[in-house]
């Protein structure tokens, strides 16, 4: 018997037919490639046999989530728990890389988990100025009966150089006013007022609880086991890029920061040896003509979770 998926259920999914059509539109190279020729694609390939072709300088705003030093499946292949050493080789391995690719005005963001994370300054603070660790709740995840529930992780911010971009006023998010105090005139004091709603826009700090990862109701959701959400994704590139900025991902999944960064007006170069993955990348870019829209994110303000 097949099953049928819920009419809720918006989960992208692909057939064989499909994966090998889509994938096909993506670049390998071989060879020391301009940045012209980059721009707006995704490279199927290994990251580590690819870095060395991209054009230095040419990078605006990086975004990592790379795998954790967790054993999971991806696909086809297999990332397997290494001794926390060895994962640190292999976390500079890449990164090291990926430096000479970006303008000295540049900025990083790399995702990490709570075990993961206490390696991240370490490694990259050997290239890179460190700015500020965002923590994010992801609200998901299984319980356990001898532990607390792991549903939090990191966003590590760094820049290449004392000069770098930052919107503050791109990501301020709008908040019930709990306290709406008014001036002597009786008008908001910096709030405002929609019938019954009140609301202000707040300054973002570094806790995240406004964010849902994908689930089976959101039309952006795939099968990949650690898809990142575009209102997370959103965020990053507003604070830290502008319009027309090159947006890269070297650990590019199913595609989230390639999908963000066109909904947001930027340009983006992504990497994935993954053929479903790129495929379904490039089903979510061809989605993304038709309906720009982040979910959370509403006539360029963002929206709290589960607020009115």
């Amino acid at each position: 018997m097949v099953l049928q998926k819920a009419p809720r259920n918006k989960t992208i999914e692909l057939k064989p037919a499909e994966i090998s059509k889509l994938a096909k539109k993506a670049l390998k190279l071989n060879h020391r490639t301009p940045i012209d020729e980059l721009l707006n694609q995704i490279i199927y390939q290994d990251t580590f046999k690819v870095l060395d072709f991209l054009p230095k300088n040419s990078i605006d705003l990086m975004i990592v989530d790379p795998p954790y030093n967790l054993t999971k499946n991806f696909g086809q292949s297999t990332f397997k728990e290494m001794d926390l050493g060895e994962y640190k080789k292999w976390f500079d391995k890449w990164l090291k890389k990926t430096i000479p690719l970006l303008k000295d005005n540049a900025s990083v963001y790399l995702c990490s988990d709570w075990k993961t994370s206490i390696i991240i300054p370490e490694v990259v603070g050997k290239y890179l100025l460190l700015q500020n660790r965002i923590s994010w709740e992801r609200e998901k995840g299984r319980g356990a009966f001898n532990n607390w529930k792991n549903c939090l992780e990191d966003i590590w911010f760094f820049t290449k150089s004392k000069e770098y971009t930052f919107n503050i006023d791109d990501v301020k998010i709008e908040r019930t006013v709990l306290a709406p105090y008014r001036d002597d005139s009786g008008a908001p004091k910096d709030w405002k007022e929609s019938g019954s709603k009140k609301t202000r826009l707040t300054y973002p700090s570094n806790i995240w609880t406004d964010i849902s990862i994908p689930f089976w109701s959101m039309p952006e959701n795939t099968n990949h086991p650690t898809q990142k959400p575009e209102k997370l994704i959103a965020k990053l590139i507003l604070a830290s890029s502008n319009k027309n900025d090159v947006i890269f991902d070297p650990f590019l999944g199913s595609g989230t920061t390639a999908v963000t960064a066109k909904k947001l007006g930027r340009s983006f170069i992504g990497i994935e040896k993954e053929k479903e993955y790129v495929a379904l990348a490039f089903k979510r870019l061809e989605m993304a003509e038709k309906n720009p829209e982040i979910q959370g994110f509403e006539g360029g303000i963002f929206k709290a979770r589960n607020g009115l």
